[in-house]
This record gives C-alpha cells, structure tokens and sequence, in this order.
C-alpha cells in the first residue's frame, strides 16, 4: 500500500504542475454555480437545500472525471514510460490504486471548494445536513465509479483526446441508463429495473439523505470490475507480443469470476432492503413510532394497495418506487397486520373495474409535451387503504407537491407520504373502530360523578331526564366491564359542604328555570379519568337519545380511537360565480375545512342558540365578527366546560380587491378577552421581515396614476421564523416559518395569568414596530424600500398565544342570557311586563334551564392568532401566487395547534418530519445578487489557496532537492 501512496501522491503533484488543472478547477466551479443560481434558478424556488448543486454533479463529474483520467495511462504510453513502469518491482495492482486515488484526490479537492456554497445557503436558511453528507458521499462514490471507468478507457488507448471521448461515453451510458428520458419509455417494471442499473438514479437515492448498503454497492462493485479490468489490462501489455500461455489464461480467467462476483452480489443484496441509514433531519424517510403505533392497534388486515399504470406522466414516473419502497415499509411494520400489493388496472381489467365502482377510481388524462411530442396518456396514480367496510383513497393530488419554476418549468415531488398514508390508515381505524364497542379503546377507568338534586326539587322534565340517565348509565356501566364508576350525590344534602366544594372548583351555580323562579336545583355532570375532567352537557331538548349523544361524546374524549369533532364558526359568506364575473363576498375557508376535515369531524355552528354543539371537543373561530351576547355566552361557557377555544381575530379587517384597504373590526370577542387576561391592542404590526407578496402599487406617469401588480416586500405580512417560532412544546412541528397577515400586538396581563401555563406561540423580530394609521397602501416614493413611515419605538411584539388553565366566567354573578328575560331594564321595573314574561315562560312546553358555570377546570385553554386574514383563502392564494406552490403554513400551525389540544400527538409528531416547508429568509434583489457574487468570490479565492498551497509544496521540495545536492540555489 505504500507504494500505491507514493504513486498518488506522485500524480497529484504533477497533476498541478501545470495550469491545467487550475483551468479544469476553474470551469468546474463555474459551471456549477452557474447551474446553481442560473439555471436551477435558487432564491425563485425559495427552499433552503442544495438539491441544484447536486441535481447535475452526475453529467458535470463525467467530463470533470474524463478529463482527469485521460492522461494517466495515455500519457504514460504516449511518452513511452509505461514500459519502464511495468519493468519496476511495483505490483500492476499498485500502481492501479496509486492512480486511482490520485485521481479522487482531486475530485475531493473540487467539491472541497463547493463547501462555502453550503455554508452561504445554511445562512440563508434551516438547512437539512443530512441530504448534504449524502450528497457529497454519493458524489465521491460516483466519482470513484466514474473514475475507475476512465482509468480503464485510458489504459487501452494512446490518444488523450480518444480517452476523454470514450470515457464520457462509457459513463454517460450508465447515467442515460436510468434517466427519467430512457425509463418514461418503459412500464414500471422495466424502468425499475433500468434505474437498479443507472449511476444517477443510485445517486438522487442517496442524496435525499438515506444512506442504503444496496446504492453504496453498487458503486464499489463498479469500482471492482473497471480496475479489475485495468489490473488485467496493464498484465496484457506487460505480455504484449508473447504468445498466449496457461498464466494468461489463468489471469483471464479470474479477471472474468472477479468481474461476475462484483456483479452478482447486486442481485443478491437487491431483497436486502433494511441496511440503511436515515440521514435526514427528524428520519424522514423511515417509518416512524407514531406510525408504528397506530398499526399496532391493527386487530384485522389492513390492505394498501397501490393502484399504478405503466404509463403514466414522465413527472410522476419516478415517484412510483419511492412510493412503493415506503409501502413495504408499512407491511414490515405492521408484522402481519399490512398486505401491500401494486396492480396496474389496466392489465387487470377485473380489478380495474372493482376500483371504478366499489371505491370511484378512475383513470386521470395527463396531457404533456416532449420534444419527441405531445400526447394525453389516462394512467392511475392511487392508493387504496381499507380495513374492514372503511376505505380511503388517495390520489396524486393528496401525494404530491407542486413547484412552479417557471411557465413551462415544474418540480414534482412527493408531499409528506408518510403523514398522507399514517393519516388515511388513523381515518379508517378509527371509523371501524368508532362502529364497535366504546370502551375497548378507553385504556383506563373512568369515572361519572353527577351533581344532581333529589328527584321531588327538579323540573318535572329534568325529573323525567334523572330516570333516563339511570338506565342508560345502567346500559353503560354493563358495557364497561368493570371500567365506568358511577357517583351521583346531591349539593343540597348536609350542611351543603359539597355545594361549596363543586361551586369553588368547578364554577358550578345552582340552577334555575328563569330569572324570577326562586327555587333553585343542581344537575351537572363530569367524567374524570387518567387526571382530567370532562363536564358532560345537557342536551338541549331533554330526550333520552340526546343524553346519550351528550355522555358518549364526552367519553370519547378519553378514547384514542375515535375522530374528535370540531366546532367551525366563521362569518356567513356568499361563493362567487367566476362565469359571471362575479366575486365571492366574505371570507372563505374552503383551504382550511378541508384540510381539518381529513382527520376530525367538522361542525359548522352559528353559536345563536347560545351553545357549542354538545359533541365538539375544540371550538374554532375564524374572523368572528359582532358575536351577540348568546353567541359569546356559548363561547364563555365551552371554555368553562374545560374546552378548548381557538380563535383567530383582530381589531381590523382589510380588502385586497383593487386597492388596499382597512377598517375597524369588531369581533365581540374584545371584553371577554380582555376579562380572561389577554387583550389585542388596536394597532397594526409592521416587521422589517416580511414575505413578498402580489400588491397593488400606483405609478405615475406624467400626470396620470397607474395601478399595477408587484412582487414586493410588505411589512404588514409579518415572516415569522426561527426564534420568532415557538420550538418546545412541538406547536410548530414541520413548520420553519410562517406568515402572518395585517396582525395586531397581544398584551398579557400577568396578575391574572397567576398559575397558568402560557406559551408565546409567535412573536415578530425586534425590530418591529406598530402605527394606528388605517392606510395600509405603500409609497415606495415617499418611504423608501419598506413603503411605511418607521416607527420610532421598536421591539418584539406577541402575535399569538396559547393560555391553559383555570378561567373564570366572563358571566358570573350575571343572569344566562338563555333565560327569558325583558328586553329593557325599563320593562324590567314594569309589573306588567314581567308578568307578561312569566305568562310566556308556562307556554312553552320545554322550559329553557338557566345556568352559569362560573369557574373553568384546569384543562380548559385558550389559544389565539392575533389576525383575522391569515386563515383565508384569498391570502393564502396571495401567498401561493408569490412562492410558486400552495402555501398552507398557516392553516397547517391551526392543524397541529388542534391536535396539540386534543392532545392526538401521533400525526402531529409525523407531520413535524416534512422536508418540504424549508423557506429561505426574505432578501430583496439586491441582496441576492451580492450572495450569489461573494459565492463566485469565495470560489476564486479556493483556488487561490489550492495555488498557494502547491507552489508552497514546489518551494518545499526544491529545497529539499537542494539540499540533498548541497547547494542552496
């Protein structure tokens, strides 16, 4: 070996004695970096990553590797020294090697000078290092194949020139081999195979970042069998002009077993498909617990079954085996559990028909463009998950992400399989499960306490209620096998210690049937269990069904294998009719309803009936506008019921059509608010990090304005990332930034957040600051860059918060406004009137019970966005058209905030894995033009060093030289 060392070390140095390499090194870099910012057009796909520095390495490291091989055995031919060479007491296997590493010493030294375009990017950006060792791994491995390939080529030829040609040739075969252009004119079977045979389909594999023992292979077997071939070659010129004899025989004969042991053991590491390593930033590519998880509470098969045409979109091609090398991922773990299979429908005509009319699933016209031509192909691109008599499917739509690079440039990749796949499977689970017995997924006791007054004191129709309870917490308490406590005791009975005791620690008030009835009753109820507390409601009409709803709804709660409900309330809107030309009025929330709607039970509610849908587990409001005392005692009273109230709002409201334009908002949400401890000041935020976005900007020209559409920098979208993104309670898992839009300071009021646990979700940078002013359209020509006046008084301002803890009622000590009662205090005095109330209280047949819960539990929360905009479809379409995909960061931070409050962890653990939302920092075009200059300055000044470095080395070995003859010229 240190013979094969000083042979490298040796062609190293001669490599440099000349310009060549320096003018070899030069145009690599700049290539590449062209490709980089150029071609691959960087900061206009705004994602922190290096996939464009690695995306054309394959096709670069040919021509950078031809050009470094091409001399090393031509040369020595050429010159006649190989015949010296082949005479000295060096083994041919030596001086293979010493080439060899000569060779991927000086690829090591080009991609060591690509280093500071990775660090620039990390400024930029939170970058994934996981792809990028993968990336670099798989370029030296490449590089290593590539090199082998020329080191043979060159040894069988004399002409440089010749050597470099065949060389690109040889590599570029094996590159072609399993490219998209090549396998899109196969099926899936046959491209498959093509890319187990091309060196740049092994190469993306490892530069997602999954490090597989079968690509790392691959390369060392092409290794093996190119310098096996140089060894054999350098022994067949050493018996050039001899005539043949049993050692060469013998030499040709284990060359040949050599080359086939090199490639057989492919296919027998092809099945071997769990040696490999996730280098991703949180595993992204491997099956996570979350996932193992919900198939461990597989009690019968499930199916996967991927529905996928051999002929199918070019973009969409190479998807398919990612897809189906995560699918045996799911049948691995699910020990048993998981059938996977692939069909391709239409080479099954029966199975083709079953998923047309059993699960709707029909082909889909793609319709794309080559230079060969232009052609509409009908392919499947689905996935059927089924257990029992549930099944979900999912299509290309629900799989991939789209990024739009330009008009007729489009980035296809996979969304977040993982969570998709995890997410169907939790959905069908649960709707089998939700069919069969309740308690089977309730994992510890539970139990019902009831607060109820003796049976003579209450409401003949609570009376009439008191008995139905009885059986059907008889019925419950048979089904739960030993699992359901039942308690019931009455406040009234002793000296009224438990009165007290329920009054100071769950806000419970003696009921009544109006406002004039003296005579009061108690009828609450709770579940508690594993440390929490669940107020079960009463059932708005009094029928025995509703109770039932009421009492399972609230066990559910406590079960882990039941979709949870949610309570919508928006503002009523009207949906536009684009065939008229006419524009939706209001705000819609279609993004955000279906996105919640694949994992929980959406409940749209208008609150007017002054209650929240008795089986929602989380209330949402989305821009609630002048909510009436009912509705805001429904608010009131859900959060004291130990729920949890999520609310996006603000003292503004804005209009995007046409010109900007902002009004004063009231919510009817501000006083109670402000009586829980938070309070939204009416002030706008302006943050000198904000996202680009589309807006209407006035330009004059002479005398006249004109309105036009820019991308610009808008301080009013706050860009909250990094620090301004809360990190440890797992709130914005998967998210690297989000965009707030026109949001307004919170204000806490720390004395009545005594014993609360409060978590600062987002606040702005400080440099921040706040105007009052209602003109939120920019001058650029009075203001300069930010388009605003800045504000004087800058620091970080809180943007949205989450509150958990005890609460008291915005109502206490006031009467339900779901009693009867006079319109007017006035009427109030009069006799008349209150008689006339009485009267119309004992005509209706099912007296409304007034009652007040003055004290929340421990459990009850309070989390809220300090926008009323962010959640909309038109600003999220706005913050689409700017990035070039759709952007559902906000509705995604809404997502895993309810999941966080339903405490379902599992999805929200897997959707924090996604590696598609990594955003870089805003930079305005100036700024971007200096990073990608210093990126070329950086780049001339590594070769610069590499210079220096060797004429240091010249200088060194001259002196040594001189020395040893002695002199010191």
């Amino acid at each position: 070996m240190s013979n094969a060392l000083r042979i490298a070390r040796k062609e190293f140095a001669g490599f440099f004695s000349s310009p060549i390499a320096f003018i070899f090194l030069g145009a690599f870099l700049a290539v590449t970096l062209f490709t980089f910012f150029w071609v691959e057009t960087f900061f206009a796909r705004n994602i922190a990553d290096v996939r464009p520095l690695f995306e054309w390495m394959p096709l670069l490291l040919i021509f950078l590797v031809a050009a470094i091989t091409m001399r090393m055995w031509s040369e020595e031919r050429r010159a006649g020294t190989l015949e010296f060479l082949l005479t000295l007491p060096v083994k041919s296997l030596e001086l293979v090697l010493g080439k060899f590493l000569a060779c991927l010493g000086l690829v090591a030294i080009a991609l060591l000078l690509t280093l500071p375009l990775v660090v620039s990017v990390s400024l930029l950006g939170p970058l994934d290092w996981g792809p990028v060792f993968g990336g670099y791994l798989a370029t030296l491995f490449l590089a290593a194949a590539y090199a082998a390939i020329g080191l043979f080529v060159s040894a069988r030829s004399a002409n440089q020139i010749v050597s470099l040609i065949m060389t690109a040739v040889v590599c570029g075969i094996f590159y072609l081999l399993g490219s998209n252009a090549l396998t899109g004119l196969f099926g899936n079977q046959a491209s498959e195979f093509l890319k187990l045979l091309g060196s740049g389909s092994r190469f993306e594999s490892i530069t997602r970042g999954v490090i597989d023992l079968r690509d790392i292979y691959y390369y060392l077997s092409l290794v093996g069998v190119f310098l096996t071939l140089n060894v054999f070659t350098l022994e067949w010129l050493r018996w050039s002009g001899n005539p043949a004899n049993q050692s060469h025989r013998r030499w040709a004969l284990f060359t040949g077993l050599f080359a086939a042991n090199f490639l057989a053991a492919n296919l027998w590491l092809a099945p071997v498909g769990w040696v490999r390593a996730d280098m991703t930033q949180g595993n992204v590519y491997s099956i996570s617990d979350a996932t193992r998880g919900y198939l461990a509470q597989l009690r019968e098969p499930l199916l996967v079954r991927g529905y996928f045409s051999a002929q199918t979109h070019p973009l969409l091609a190479p998807l398919v085996p990612r897809l189906r090398d995560l699918l045996e991922e799911y049948s691995i773990a699910g020990e048993g559990r998981v059938r996977v299979e692939f069909v391709d429908p239409q080479a099954h005509p029966e199975l083709e028909q079953e998923a047309n009319e059993k699960y709707a699933i029909k082909p889909v016209p793609f319709q794309f463009a080559s230079k060969y031509q232009a052609s509409v192909v009908n392919s499947y691109f689905n996935i059927l998950i089924q257990y029992g008599d549930q099944h979900e499917v999912l299509g290309f739509r629900d799989l991939i992400e789209v990024k739009v690079q330009s008009e007729t440039d489009l980035d296809v990749e996979l969304r977040n399989p993982e969570y998709d796949l995890t997410q169907a499977i939790k959905k069908v689970l649960y709707a089998y499960q939700g069919a069969g017995e309740l308690f089977e997924n309730i994992p510890h006791p539970i139990s019902f306490k009831g607060y109820i007054t003796a049976d003579e004191k209450l409401p003949e129709i609570l009376a009439t209620l008191r008995q139905d309870l009885d059986t059907l917490l008889q019925e419950l308490g048979e089904r739960s096998g030993g699992k359901l406590a039942i308690e019931i005791r009455d406040p009234d009975a002793g000296k009224g210690d438990l009165a007290r005791l329920i009054e100071d620690e769950y806000g419970f008030r003696p009921m009544t049937t109006s406002l004039f009835d003296t005579n009061t009753f108690w009828f609450y109820m709770t579940l508690e269990g594993d440390g929490r507390i669940v107020q079960v409601p009463l059932p708005e009409d009094f029928e025995k069904a509703a109770l039932e709803r009421s009492i399972q709804a609230a066990l559910k709660r406590f079960s882990r294998g039941f979709l949870k409900s949610l309570a919508l309330h928006a503002p009523p809107a009207t949906p536009g009719m684009a065939q008229f030309g006419i524009p939706a009025q209001g705000k819609q929330y279609s993004l955000l309803k279906e996105t919640l709607e694949e994992e929980h039970n959406l409940i749209t509610t208008d609150l007017k009936n002054g209650q929240v849908p008795a089986d929602a587990d989380l209330l949402l409001l989305a821009s609630p506008d002048k909510l009436d005392e009912k509705q805001l005692f429904a608010v009131d009273q859900f959060l004291m019921r130990g729920g949890t109230v999520l609310a996006a709002t603000s003292p503004f409201d804005f209009q995007s059509q046409g010109a900007l334009s902002a009004k004063k908002h009231d919510s009817g949400l501000g006083e109670w608010l402000k009586h829980q401890g938070i309070e939204i000041h009416e002030q706008l935020v302006l943050d000198p990090q904000n996202a680009a976005f589309p807006i209407p900007v006035d330009r004059r020209i002479g005398g006249f304005v004109i309105q036009e559409t820019r991308m610009v920098d808008y301080p009013y979208f706050a860009d909250i990332r990094g620090d301004g993104l809360e990190g440890e309670s797992g709130l914005a898992a998967g998210l690297d930034q989000v965009t707030l839009t026109w949001p307004s300071p919170i204000l806490l009021d720390q004395e009545k957040h005594q014993g609360r646990n409060i978590i600062r979700l987002l606040h702005s940078t400080d440099q921040a600051w706040t105007s009052e002013s209602l003109n939120i359209q920019p001058d650029y020509n009075a203001h300069g860059q930010l388009g605003f006046p800045a504000g004087e008084e800058r620091g970080a301002q809180l943007l949205a918060v989450v509150v958990e803890g005890r609460f008291d009622s915005f109502f206490k000590d006031k009467p339900s406004p779901l009693a009867v009662e006079p319109e007017t205090e006035e009427d109030a005095e009069s006799a008349e009137n209150i008689e006339a109330a009485e009267a119309a209280e004992e005509e209706q047949q099912d007296p409304l019970i007034s009652r007040v819960i003055d004290r929340s539990p421990e459990s009850a929360r309070i989390i809220l966005f300090a926008s009323n905009s962010f959640l909309s479809d038109e600003m999220l379409d706005l913050a689409a058209s700017g990035l070039g995909t759709r952007y559902l960061n906000p509705v995604q931070l809404v997502e895993n905030a309810v999941d966080w409050s339903l405490e379902d962890r599992g999805l929200l653990s897997i959707r924090g894995r996604a590696h598609f939302s990594r955003t870089l920092a805003p930079l305005d075009q100036g700024a971007q033009v200096l990073w990608e200059y210093l990126n070329y300055a950086l780049a001339l000044l590594g070769l610069l060093a590499v210079w220096l470095v060797r004429r240091q080395s010249q200088k060194q070995t001259r002196l040594r030289y001189a020395a040893v003859l002695g002199t010191t010229k």
